[in-house]
């Protein structure tokens, strides 16, 4: 199934739905960063190279830091075989970090190894997909400009009020349905 990043006009409402992940970190109702939608090429050249793209972050991260990407769990709920994590993902050479994620996965659409190593919170998402060789396409909803509050400050190693930039993306299965909701949030200058 080819991906497109030609993201259909989507109203606020649905937008909204998109950073459901986001949403589930903060807490529904809680105060959270005020994300304002923009067009790709609106983002800097940097960031518009890490999330203009129709492929999983792990690879690309990977890619552009030159070294293994590690997962560090922030919080996580499992409602069945839906399980909802918050973490950032950090470069193994030396620790900082490279991406805030927040995502939905939909377990059942994995193997039974795989769902376990997602559940552990030990490997990136990215990688688990890779080496279990699971069939999906990536598909970006979204990009944002978002001002981080001292709670995302501090896990991404910025400044209260600093502009990141991000993506909501659905990653689907080969069979069509919905993988994952994901909504990813870059530092800057790493």
């Amino acid at each position: 199934m080819p991906a497109t990043l030609d993201a259909p006009q989507r109203s606020d409402a649905t937008r909204e739905d998109d950073l459901a992940p986001l949403v589930f970190f903060y807490g529904i109702g809680s105060a959270r960063p005020r994300v304002t939608f923009v067009e790709p090429e609106e983002l800097p050249d940097h960031e518009r190279w890490l999330l203009v793209h129709d492929i999983d972050m792990t690879p690309r991260l990977r890619e552009g830091h030159g070294c293994d990407i590690d997962l560090e769990v922030h919080a996580k709920a499992r409602i069945g075989n839906y399980l909802v994590r918050a973490s950032v993902l950090n470069r193994r050479s030396d620790g900082k970090p490279v991406e805030f994620g927040a995502i939905g996965i939909h377990l059942d659409l994995l193997p039974e190894e795989a769902q376990k190593l997602v559940i552990e919170g030990r490997v990136p998402f990215g990688s688990i997909l890779e080496r279990y060789e699971v069939p999906h396409s990536s598909h970006p909803r979204g990009f944002f400009r978002i001002a981080v509050d001292a709670r995302l400050a501090e896990l991404l190693g910025a400044t209260s009020g600093q502009i990141l930039f991000g993506r909501c993306n659905e990653l689907r299965h080969g069979c069509g349905r919905v993988l994952a909701d994901v909504v990813e949030v870059l530092p800057r200058g790493v």
